[in-house]
C-alpha cells in the first residue's frame, strides 16, 4: 500500500511525499523512526493512465524469473539484506516491467511486509509454488537455503521446457516454410502453367489432371477451408481452457503412442522435482503435495496427487496410493518412493527419480529428432516430386510428340 503523508521535522518544518507500507499504522511507524511527526497520511489511489509507462511487446518472460531467483538466492546468501539484494536486482534488471516490479516489491518489503506476502500481489509473475516455498523459509528461518532449493528447481525445470520447445521448432519451421512456398506455388504459378498445358489441347497425364482438380478447387473454395480451419482452431482452443475440455485432451494425450510415455515422463519429472524442492524447503508433506498438484499442468495427474494428499491425510503411504494407478504410474515410480519413505531419504529419493526422467526425456527427444529429420525429407521429397512430375510429365510428353 502506498501512502501520501503530510509531518513535521523537529525544527516544525513540514514535509510532503509518498510512503510504501503495509498499514497505515506501519507507515506512521517507518516515519516517526526517521523524527517526523505525521499530521496526515492518505491511502494514495492508483496512477491515471497517461501518467503509466505503456511497454508494448515487452512481458515479464519465464528466463526473467528464473534469473532473479539464482540472482536473489546468491546476494541472500552472501548476507546482504534483502532489501538491499531486490534494489540491487531491480538496479540490473534490462526487462523494464520487471524492474518496476522488482522496485515494487522491495518497497513493500521495507515498508514492513513480509517476502511472501509482496510477491503474492504479482501472481501473473511468481506461481502458487514459489510463493509458498519462499512462505516456508520466512516461517522457518531458512530463507537462504530455500532460496537456493527453488532456484536450482527452476533451472531444471526451464532446461527441460526449453529441449522439448527445441526439439519442436525444427519440423514446425520446415512445415511452416512448405505451406508459405505451397500457397504462393498455388495462387501465383500453377495456375499460369496449367492454362499454358491447357491451351496446349495434348492428353494430361492423370497425376497432372489431378494437380488441376486440387489447385482450382483451392483457388474457388480455398476461402471456405481457411475460413472452416479458423473457426474449427478457435472452438478447439476455447473448448481446451474449459474444465471439459482440458480433461478430455489430458487424457487423450497421455494414451497417443509415444508421445504418450513421452509426455507421462514429463509429468513424473515435474511430479518428483516439484514434491522434492517443497519438502525440503520444509512444508508439510500434505501442503506439498497440494501445491504439486496445482502445478502439474494435466488434470489426470493433478487428481492422482490430491488422491495422494487425502490418502497421506487418512494415514497412508504415498507408494500405497500410487500402487491405485499402474497406468500413470510405472512400478519403478512406486518402488523408489517406497524406499524413501521407509529409510526417511524421501527428499533425496525424488532428486533422484526426477534426475532419472530427465535424462529418459534427453534420450527421447534425441530418438525423436533422429526420426522426424529423415520423415520430413521423405515427405518434403514426395511433395516436391509431385509437383514437378505434374508439371514436367505433359512438357516432356509434347517435346517427344515433336
Amino acid at each position: 500500500m502506498r501512502f501520501n503523508y503530510t509531518a513535521r521535522t523537529k525544527e516544525g518544518e513540514i514535509q510532503m511525499g509518498v510512503i510504501t507500507a503495509a498499514s497505515p499504522e506501519v507507515a506512521t511507524a517507518l516515519l516517526q523512526k526517521t523524527g517526523l511527526y505525521v499530521t496526515s497520511l492518505e491511502e494514495t489511489t492508483g496512477e491515471p493512465i497517461y501518467a503509466k509507462k505503456i511497454y508494448l511487446f515487452r512481458r515479464i518472460a519465464r528466463k526473467d524469473v528464473v534469473l532473479f531467483s539464482r540472482q536473489l538466492s546468491i546476494l541472500v546468501s552472501s548476507e546482504i539484506p534483502l532489501v538491499e539484494a531486490l534494489r540491487t536486482l531491480a538496479s540490473q534488471t534490462k526487462n523494464p516491467e520487471f524492474q518496476e516490479k522488482i522496485s515494487e516489491i522491495s518497497e513493500e518489503v521495507e515498508g514492513g511486509t513480509t517476502f511472501s506476502t509482496a510477491l503474492s500481489h504479482h501472481p501473473k509473475i511468481f506461481s502458487s509454488f514459489f510463493i509458498n516455498l519462499v512462505k516456508s523459509g520466512e516461517a522457518s528461518g531458512k530463507l537462504s537455503q530455500v532460496l537456493s532449493y527453488l532456484a536450482e528447481h527452476l533451472e531444471k525445470d526451464y532446461y527441460l521446457t526449453s529441449k522439448i520447445r527445441g526439439a519442436m521448432f525444427y519440423p514446425a519451421f520446415v512445415l511452416a516454410t512448405l505451406f508459405v512456398v505451397l500457397t504462393i506455388m498455388i495462387i501465383f504459378v500453377l495456375p499460369q502453367l496449367i492454362g499454358i498445358l491447357k491451351e496446349s489441347g495434348a492428353q494430361l497425364p492423370i497425376i497432372t489432371r489431378i494437380l488441376m482438380v486440387f489447385v482450382d478447387f483451392l483457388r474457388e473454395k480455398g476461402w471456405i477451408i481457411l475460413l472452416l480451419l479458423i473457426f474449427g482452431a478457435i472452438f478447439l482452443w476455447r473448448w481446451t481452457i474449459t474444465p471439459k475440455g482440458k480433461d478430455f485432451f489430458d487424457k487423450i494425450s497421455i494414451r497417443l503412442p509415444f508421445f504418450g510415455d513421452f509426455l507421462k515422463m514429463v509429468y513424473l519429472s515435474r511430479f518428483a522435482e516439484n514434491l522434492s524442492t517443497l519438502i525440503s524447503g520444509g512444508l508439510p508433506i500434505t501442503k506439498s503435495l497440494e501445491i504439486t498438484a496445482e502445478v502439474m499442468g494435466n488434470s489426470v495427474y493433478r487428481e492422482i496427487i490430491l488422491k495422494i494428499r487425502d490418502g497421506v491425510r487418512r494415514g497412508e503411504s504415498i507408494s500405497q496410493v500410487l500402487t491405485s494407478f499402474p497406468k500413470e504410474t510405472p512400478p519403478l515410480l512406486t518402488q523408489m518412493i517406497m524406499v524413501g519413505e521407509k529409510t526417511g531419504r524421501l527428499d533425496s529419493i525424488l532428486i533422484n527419480i526426477s534426475d532419472f526422467y530427465q535424462k529418459e526425456i534427453e534420450v527421447s527427444i534425441s530418438n525423436l529428432l533422429s526420426l522426424i529429420e529423415p520423415v520430413l525429407v521423405v515427405f518434403l521429397g514426395l511433395v516436391v516430386g509431385f509437383f514437378v512430375a505434374s508439371i514436367l510429365l505433359p512438357i516432356y510428353s509434347g517435346i517427344s510428340g515433336i
